[in-house]
């Protein structure tokens, strides 16, 4: 792709700070974990780092509740470690982008802390505050994603504020000019420390419904379902007038060189590409978690590329995601062997792939119990299954106690298969995911047409999944088997002819000539004569 942006033809590798590596024997990862193993970053392939929250906090959420957005909370470093991961990043050429949680604060924050002091008060409305409803309840019906009603009375004043997720996380009043200004100059801060880009937390979120109406019923509601579905959320997120929001947000990322900003949406298709924007002055990434929900058969996963291939707007630039720190493991969703066909997926789908830390190693949702739950989802709403500890778990670095992280007691637990399911162990086998990972991502910079060339769906029958990307320059052809069955006398084009480049199994090169097996949960990336 000629001029491709770094964001374009890079690949993004997802760090949850307090899990990647701990440096100071407390148990929890830091920003100097970070740096220790860029080295591993470098090696693996990857081309963006991003970091989960870092800021000073008081971890109700884990760092999505911001207290200082200019700052780094002292248990992940300071701003000189920051500024040296910052550096050695740049020197190998790795790129680090942060997450920016704009939404809401910390009600520790001094914005907060002075909002609520009175009504008077000159910061009163850079949060969103409401009488009660006549009955002296909330006043709208809307839910909190972490369970219960959005709303938190303050008996002081006698109002009511709003709060999308905790109520330690006050949602900010984004229609106020004095916000929106304050939280630009909090980009121009990061960037001016040579951030390269933002991943902005449930952008969708930024506006809610201007006269406050309440969200319809959601007739799929059951009971037993998390409080958050009892409503659609067509108030109280998604409004029209977000997209001039972020069109200002990307208006002052624009004014640096090469910098990205990336956009957490969880949307239906149709709605999710309106965020790149009015003439693509959104966000140049509104991620893609279509395969995250997605049922794997290859029906299925072709309908859903098609339309989400068909649906980026002219000059947008698509991306794809396997997984993040809010949902369960892609070994855990599909099966381990099945797994390693997503990663082909995900690597050779047209746009930029986003990886989760450790899922290159197979990494699995790792059992909490009860007494060791810290997510605040599972103990607002326990036992409903909606605890997201399980893939927060530290990263399996080595055999050795605590799986290299830390020399203290870890702050999740580890998975029981530590042990053997890790770095050090598969990089000293030729088959194992770590090796697939590597040779994967290789083979996209000699081969340009995986993440720029065209897609077009050859066959989708059953398990078998096949699709071309097509550039002027070659073509290459995919064929996933998602079964754990042997799939003979596969359709192809007519004088199919090619060399394979690569096999889920890391043992094929033979010529393809005119037919194709694979072998059970086997997929296979062959370079056409044509154009090989």
């Amino acid at each position: 792709m000629a001029q491709a942006q770094w964001w374009q033809r890079g690949i993004f590798y997802q760090v949850y700070p307090r899990s990647f590596q701990d440096t100071n024997d407390d148990g929890i990862g830091d920003l100097d974990g970070i740096r220790a193993r860029l080295d591993y970053l470098v090696e693996l392939g990857i081309d963006a780092v991003w970091i989960s929250p870092i800021f000073p906090s008081p971890m109700a959420d884990f760092g999505y509740d911001v207290a200082d957005y200019c700052g780094i909370d002292p248990m992940f470093g300071d701003l000189d470690a920051f500024d040296r991961l910052i550096e050695a990043a740049h020197a190998r050429r790795l790129k680090i982008v942060l997450d920016f949680v704009p939404n809401h604060t910390s009600d520790q924050h001094p914005w907060f802390l002075e909002s609520r002091a009175s009504r008077e008060n000159p910061r009163r409305d850079w949060y969103i505050w409401r009488d009660p409803a006549a009955d002296g309840g909330p006043p709208n019906n809307w839910m909190s994603n972490f369970g219960g009603p959005a709303w938190t009375l303050d008996p002081a004043s006698g109002q009511y504020y709003y709060h999308a997720f905790l109520t330690q996380q006050p949602d900010l009043n984004w229609r106020n000019p004095a916000v929106r200004a304050a939280m630009h100059d909090v980009l121009r801060f990061w960037m001016a420390r040579g951030v390269d880009g933002f991943r902005v937390d449930v952008i969708w979120h930024l506006m809610k419904d201007a006269d406050f109406r309440d969200n319809p019923p959601n007739p799929e509601y059951e009971p037993g379902d998390p409080d958050i579905r009892r409503f659609i959320q067509s108030r109280s997120t998604d409004q029209p007038d977000v997209h001039a929001i972020i069109a200002e947000l990307r208006g002052v990322i624009d004014e640096y060189d090469d910098r990205v900003l990336i956009g957490e949406i969880y949307l239906p298709i149709d709605r999710l590409v309106a965020y790149y924007g009015e003439n693509l002055e959104g966000a140049h990434l509104p991620f893609n978690f279509q395969l995250i929900h997605a049922s794997w058969n290859a029906p299925h996963l072709a309908a859903l590329i098609a339309e989400y291939d068909g649906a980026v707007p002219e000059g947008g630039w698509p991306n794809w995601v396997l997984g993040n720190h809010d949902q369960p493991r892609i070994a855990s969703r599909i099966g381990a062997r099945r797994a390693r066909v997503a990663a082909m997926l995900l690597l050779t789908l047209r746009g930029t792939p986003t990886m989760y830390y450790g899922d290159e190693i197979g990494m699995e949702n790792v059992p909490i119990a009860t007494e060791d739950a810290q997510d605040p989802w599972e103990k607002n709403e326990p036992g409903l299954g909606l605890g997201r500890d399980p893939e927060r778990t530290p990263m399996q670095w080595d055999a050795s106690p605590y799986a290299g992280f830390t020399n203290g007691r870890p702050w999740l637990p580890l998975a029981a298969d530590f042990t053997t399911r890790n770095v050090a162990v598969q990089l000293e086998q030729p088959a194992s995911l770590l090796g697939l990972y590597r040779e994967l991502i290789a083979l996209r910079r000699p081969h340009p047409v995986l993440h720029a060339g065209t897609y077009r769906k050859i066959t989708a029958l059953g398990d078998v999944l096949v699709f071309l990307r097509e550039s002027a320059e070659e073509c290459v052809l995919v064929a996933l088997n998602l079964a754990g069955t042997v799939q003979d006398d596969i359709p192809l084009p007519p004088d199919t002819h090619g060399r394979v480049l690569a096999s889920t199994e890391r043992d094929r090169e033979e010529r393809v000539e005119g037919h194709l097996s694979l072998r059970p949960y086997e997929g296979v990336i062959v370079a056409l004569d044509a154009t090989a």
